[in-house]
């Protein structure tokens, strides 16, 4: 109280002071700085008294742009333990180099700490590699002579099968049979670059099985199951109405055959009819490292690419009846299913293919990131059924990520994701390229770099800033453009430097 003045005398404090004799008012009251910990880190603190304007439940990403505070963040946490979206999927567009490959490996680290498995299936730029080692995962390196992926091997689901009795054994082998058919198939599709018909993908399922009741002492390669076609075993006869007519049943494989020998021994027979070189292991994070095929090799990188993602999905789901039947601990994954446009354009009908594979990520306990340039990559596809089937994987999707991209996409974004006027603007503004410093001559970061809008549902989006602690950015591949840009705003990496995700224990 002051000395001679009535208790109701004493002005109030305002924002910027107190009014009146030795008030000390100021015009501007510079706002401190905020930072952000865990309970562990700050527990003298502990209660806090404030709540956080943006989720707190997550991986630390970054800070809001417009408030300041932190966001945290990752499609697991938002379904599993803040029931903020319905589905545990985000999907990212924005401009390369902007940061969308930095925004997954970020969640890896968060996750990592909280038990959950990373899986980065087909990573095409080795930009995980250094992380995975870092967090002592497991990298396989795909690619002309660097390991080969039988797509006929039960792998995991066999080895799970072995584990199991009943019918609970009999149901995931017609399982692993199903999936092989259809990843034969697939690749099938992508060589002759045309759909396979209806036939001969009963006919590829039929001879699998068949296959798989010969004792070869190994599992079977695709060498096998063209020579098995070429021997032309009765079942497989009257599957296509040949019986006891060689000339008629050699006129009905013809084109399966002719297409399923340049798997055996064209370009892609190195890769694909050989042994699986390494199988995955799910106690730990993974990545497949697919940087040693050249981008010019569409064929064979779309071809590897879906492979590698059938492979993840099958050994979940082996997982996933192991966990059911008591044999395993539950785990939860997070798939990484990076470059969707170089798949996307590999061959005719793989958005079907990638339909399937990513419908069933919630029933068996899959958080799922997909990636991609621009809405363009997912319109311009020739046939209308892909290109709708392609804007469900956004639409689908529990939260979507959104950096720079240019005006022109604009409508056909807002026709997939409603934004408002300010969000198309702050989207188009984080798309301009790079300027020149005029001191150095030299480029400057462009200046969506790290910037992100995250949208969930019909919500408003949260822009964000993402931070890299210093330990990130010297795994980061683009390190050296991530630099420049903490060094001009070091306290957001200073304040994530070291966190966990938010309440998060391992």
């Amino acid at each position: 109280m002051l000395s001679g003045r009535n208790w109701g005398q004493v002005p109030r404090i305002g924002s910027r002071g107190m009014h009146g004799e030795g008030g000390g008012r100021v015009s501007y009251l510079d706002i401190p700085t905020e930072y952000r910990g865990t309970s562990r880190q700050v527990c003298g603190l502990w209660p806090y008294v404030v709540g956080a304007g943006t989720p707190m439940v997550g991986v630390p990403l970054g800070r809001n742009i417009i408030t300041g505070a932190t966001l945290c963040c990752d499609p697991i946490a938002w379904f599993e333990r803040a029931n903020l979206i319905s589905n545990p999927s985000m999907f990212t567009l924005a401009k390369p180099g902007l940061g969308k490959s930095t925004i997954n490996r970020r969640m890896i680290v968060g996750l990592d700490f909280r038990g959950t498995v990373s899986l980065v299936p087909g990573d095409t730029k080795g930009e995980y590699t250094a992380l995975m080692r870092a967090l002592g995962g497991q990298v396989i390196q795909l690619g002309r002579g660097m390991g080969a992926l039988n797509p006929l091997d039960l792998g995991e689901m066999g080895s799970a099968a072995s584990r199991l009795v009943g019918s609970a054994r009999h149901s995931l082998l017609q399982e692993a049979t199903g999936r092989r058919s259809t990843m034969v198939a697939a690749l099938i599709a992508i060589v002759r670059k045309s759909l396979i018909t209806g036939d001969e993908e009963a006919l590829l399922g039929r001879a699998i099985e068949l296959l798989d009741d010969t004792d070869l002492g190994r599992p079977p390669i695709l060498g096998d199951l063209a020579q098995l076609l070429k021997d032309g075993p009765e079942a497989l006869r009257r599957m296509v109405l040949a019986d006891g007519n060689d000339d008629k049943y050699r006129l009905a494989i013809e084109p399966l055959l002719k297409s399923l020998m340049s798997l055996v021994e064209g370009p892609l027979a190195n890769t694909f009819n050989r042994q699986t070189s390494e199988r995955l292991s799910l106690d730990r994070p993974v990545s497949i490292d697919l940087s040693s095929i050249p981008a010019s090799e569409k064929t064979l990188e779309g071809a590897v690419l879906l492979t590698c993602w059938a492979e993840a999905f099958a050994s979940i789901e082996a997982h996933d009846r192991l966990t059911a039947a008591g044999l395993e601990p539950r785990r939860n994954f997070f798939l990484v299913l990076d470059e969707l446009w170089r798949i996307l354009r590999a061959g005719v009908g793989l958005v079907d293919r990638v339909d399937e594979l990513t419908r069933l990520n919630r029933q068996i306990g899959i958080g799922q990131s997909m990636t991609t340039h621009s809405t363009a990559d997912l319109l311009s596809l020739p046939n209308p059924e892909d290109r709708e089937k392609a804007k469900g994987f956004v639409e689908r999707s529990g939260m979507v990520f959104l950096g720079g991209l240019p005006r022109a996409e604009m409508d056909s974004l807002n026709a997939i994701v409603p934004l408002s006027s300010r969000e198309r603007e702050l989207i188009v503004e984080w798309s301009i390229p790079p300027g020149i410093d005029n001191k150095t001559g030299k480029e400057m970061p462009p200046p969506g770099r790290g910037k992100f809008l995250v949208k969930a549902g019909a919500n408003a989006g949260i822009p964000i800033q993402t931070a890299l602690t210093q330990a990130e950015i010297k795994l980061n591949d683009t390190n050296e453009r991530w630099a420049n840009r903490i060094a001009d705003d070091d306290e957001p990496a200073a304040g994530l430097r070291g966190m966990p995700a938010a309440g998060a224990k391992r």
